[in-house]
């Protein structure tokens, strides 16, 4: 080594031992419990600074670029997130008791939606005959992380408004999945779940319904079903603006039979109401069918009996030309 070269390494290894060429860290932003979450909900911005050496820190936040911090605090939490406080954060740090200090982190994007909404949907299919597996598979829209879930079973109520029973069992639900090795009857019904996340635990919207229907396995006896539904005009395509009579046929003459439906748009109801029709005893009459009346239909007892269901298509009906006054051509889509 020349002489001349001397005071420089000098110089060099004086800044290794002061810490002035030690390379600055990146701290590191997380978001609990996703970066993806919903009105309402409590989020919590994490800052983490790994470097050797420094045992603690005082901490910067940033949003969407600012130069101005809006907190000093490790963790800062939104005890119940609005729309206003999406954006991109970001955080940096200074040593406490030092003069070591940190890179801005890379922003990390906050995103939040409305109320959440669950989907449900059933797996191999919703029509079963005893002993048959079945899944009922609750996910939530457009978010995966952190959810637990509850399922419920649909019932009427007073003024067609519908009731949800938490099912005993629905600790099973963990994971998304509620899963029935070997249907029964009595898992015959309509369905909806819901998630939650979160302390205070934030719930979704209820999901849309799904109907559950199991067949007992046939062996004849001779005997016939304590009840039938009879659809006059017998035939499950049917037509709009036409009358539509329904009818519980009870063997034993018996009362006490209701005609039910669950229609394609998702609801659980009794016969319709007497904007659409009327029901009088064990019959049902929808007086000007809509495409709307499409759906699964059954007679119900008050102990829950149910006859076998009929599945009726309305079609929609429509006028193609007219030759006279008194004659027109229909087309059927």
């Amino acid at each position: 080594m020349e002489l001349g070269q001397l005071p420089l390494v000098l110089l060099l290894i004086s800044n290794i031992y002061s810490g002035q060429t030690e390379e600055k860290t990146k701290p590191k932003v997380t978001i609990k419990p996703a970066q993806h979450v919903f009105r309402g909900e409590t989020v919590t911005l994490r800052c983490d600074i790994f470097a050797e050496g420094v045992t603690s820190w005082q901490y910067g936040w940033y949003k969407d670029g600012s130069g101005n911090a809006f907190s000093e605090l490790q963790e800062h939490a939104f005890s119940s997130v609005t729309e206003f406080d999406k954006g991109k954060y970001s955080c940096y740090g200074a040593e406490t008791e030092g003069s070591r200090t940190s890179h801005r982190s890379e922003e990390v994007t906050l995103t939040v939606s409305d109320k959440a909404q669950a989907v449900l949907s059933v797996s191999p299919q919703m029509w079963l005959t005893e002993g048959d597996p079945v899944t009922l598979i609750c996910e939530v829209y457009s978010s995966s992380t952190g959810w637990t879930f509850s399922w419920f079973t649909v019932t009427v109520s007073s003024g067609n408004s519908n009731h949800y029973d938490l099912l005993s069992d629905s600790s099973r639900g963990a994971g998304g999945n509620y899963t029935v090795s070997s249907a029964a009857l009595k898992h015959t019904g309509v369905y909806v779940c819901r998630a939650e996340r979160g302390k205070p635990a934030h719930d979704t919207w209820y999901s849309n319904t799904q109907l559950i229907w199991v067949t007992a396995v046939i062996v004849f006896s001779g005997v016939s079903p304590p009840v039938s539904l009879i659809v006059s005009p017998s035939r499950t395509q049917h037509f709009t603006s036409v009358s539509l009579s329904l009818s519980c046929e009870d063997q034993s003459n018996s009362t006490g039979w209701t005609v039910r439906r669950y229609r394609d748009s998702w609801r659980l109801e009794d016969c319709p109401s007497s904007v659409s029709g009327s029901q009088t005893g064990s019959t049902c009459t929808i007086r000007d069918t809509f495409t709307d009346d499409t759906g699964v239909y059954w007679c119900e007892s008050e102990s829950g009996e149910k006859s076998h269901p009929v599945n009726i298509t309305v079609h929609f009906t429509y006028v193609t030309s007219v030759t006279s006054p008194d004659t027109h051509q229909i087309a059927i889509t």
